[in-house]
C-alpha cells in the first residue's frame, strides 16, 4: 500500500506535498512509506509563454507506470515554445511525480486518478492545496485560480479510496483571507510545519517561482508579518497559523465549493471554463491570457533594475508596512522575465544578503 498525493494548484502545491509527506513519515511506522505526487503541468506563466496547463502531448520523454500513467523524470522536456519546472522538480524529489492531464476535464481526469491509486496500490487520496482556495464558494474578493483547484476536487468525487483535502497555510496565496479559511476549515490540526521540515527541500525555491509554497517555507522558518506577491501588489499576512496544515473531509470541501460539484461531470478544459466563468465570471486561464497579450505588446524586455531603483522599491512598500517581497513580486514590478528576473535574484542576494530571508527578500535589512 503506498500513499497518493494530488498538488491541487500545481508545481507549487508538488513541492509543499512533498515537504508534508516528509514531515508526517517521520515517527511511522516505516520513515521510507512508498508514495507518488500528482500534479498539473501548469506554471502560470512564470516560466511557460503559453496559457493553461500542459498535457501528455506537450512532453517528450515521460516515462510510464502500469496502464499509461505518465511519469515526469530527468529526460522530461515540454515541446516549446512551453516551459516548465517539473522536471527539475522531479529530479529533486524521492517520490514519483505523475502528470495529469485535463484535456478530458473532470470526467477524465476521475478516470487518471483511479488508474493512478491502482497502479500505485494507494490506501488514499489526500488532495495538497496551499492558501486554501479549494474551500471557495467562487465569489470572493480576491479570488483569482477557482478552475484548478475546482477540478481537482470534482474529479475526486467517486473515488474507490478515502479522499482527504489538506490546506497549507491558511491565506497564503492571496486569494482567501487566512480568517476565511480557518473558518471553512475547522480546528482539524494534522500538521504544523518547522525548519526541520522544510529544510531538506527549500532549496527548490531558489529556482522553483511558487509564491504560496515560498511563504509557507518562510513561515515554517519563522517569518512573520506582512508579505507582498504578484502583479500589483497583493498583501499577506504570514501569522503564528500559516505552517499549518489543516484536514478537511472531501465532502465538507465539496460541499464549501460549489464550483468543483457543477464540474463534476465536465468532459474537456473548454467544458469547465465555460462552468467556471459561470459561476465566477472568470477563469485563471482568462488572467493569463490577457497578460500574455500584454506582454506580446511590449516591443522588448524590459532592462534590469540598478540598484537605486530597487531600494527605492523597497522603501516604498516599507512605506506600505510590507516587510518581505516575494522575488516573483519584483520580478513583475519591474516587467522582467524568467531569465531577467533570476539575474536579478542572483545579484541581490549576492551583493544585500542582510536583506534576504530564504526564500523572501527583506523590505528592511535584518538586524545584526
Amino acid at each position: 500500500m503506498s500513499r497518493l498525493l494530488i498538488a491541487a494548484g500545481g508545481g507549487g502545491d508538488a513541492l509543499a506535498a512533498a515537504l508534508i509527506h516528509d514531515a508526517t513519515a517521520v515517527g511511522r511506522a516505516s520513515a521510507s512509506e512508498p508514495a507518488a505526487i500528482a500534479t498539473w503541468a501548469w506554471d502560470r506563466l512564470a516560466v511557460d509563454p503559453r496559457p493553461g496547463p500542459r498535457g501528455t502531448a506537450d512532453f517528450t520523454g515521460l516515462g510510464r507506470i502500469g496502464a499509461g500513467v505518465a511519469v515526469i523524470t530527468e529526460i522530461t522536456r515540454p515541446l516549446p515554445p512551453a516551459g516548465s519546472t517539473l522536471p527539475r522538480l522531479a529530479v529533486e524529489l524521492d517520490v514519483p511525480l505523475l502528470l495529469l492531464d485535463a484535456v478530458g476535464g473532470a470526467v477524465g481526469l476521475r478516470a487518471q486518478i483511479r488508474v493512478i491509486a491502482t497502479v500505485t496500490d494507494a490506501r488514499s487520496v489526500e488532495v495538497v492545496d496551499v492558501g486554501g482556495d479549494i474551500l471557495a464558494r467562487g465569489d470572493e474578493a480576491g479570488l483569482r485560480s477557482p478552475l484548478a483547484d475546482g477540478l481537482i476536487l470534482a474529479a475526486c468525487d467517486g473515488l474507490d479510496v478515502p479522499v482527504t483535502v489538506l490546506v497549507a497555510g491558511p491565506g497564503l496565496d492571496g486569494e482567501l483571507t487566512e480568517a476565511e479559511v480557518l473558518a471553512r476549515a475547522g480546528d482539524d490540526l494534522a500538521l504544523r510545519l518547522t525548519a526541520a521540515h522544510v529544510d531538506r527541500h527549500g532549496h527548490i525555491l531558489d529556482w522553483h517561482p511558487s509564491e504560496a509554497s515560498a511563504l509557507l517555507v518562510a513561515a515554517a522558518r519563522g517569518a512573520r508579518g506582512k508579505a507582498e506577491i504578484r502583479g500589483d501588489g497583493v498583501p499577506v499576512l504570514l501569522t503564528d497559523r500559516s505552517p499549518n496544515v489543516y484536514r478537511i473531509s472531501l465532502a465538507r470541501a465539496s460541499t464549501l465549493n460549489p464550483v468543483a460539484r457543477a464540474l463534476q461531470s465536465t468532459r474537456s478544459m473548454e467544458e469547465a471554463e465555460m462552468v467556471v466563468r459561470r459561476y465566477c465570471g472568470f477563469s485563471e486561464i482568462d488572467f493569463e491570457r490577457l497578460k500574455v497579450a500584454a506582454i506580446r505588446r511590449r516591443a522588448s524586455p524590459c532592462q534590469l533594475p540598478d540598484d537605486e531603483q530597487v531600494r527605492a522599491f523597497e522603501q516604498q512598500a516599507a512605506a506600505r508596512g510590507i516587510d518581505y517581497l516575494t522575488f516573483r513580486r519584483l520580478a513583475e514590478a519591474f516587467s522582467l522575465r524568467h531569465t531577467a528576473a533570476a539575474q536579478l535574484r542572483a545579484r541581490l542576494i549576492t551583493t544585500r544578503p542582510s536583506h534576504y530571508a530564504p526564500p523572501l527578500w527583506r523590505t528592511r535589512p535584518r538586524c545584526p
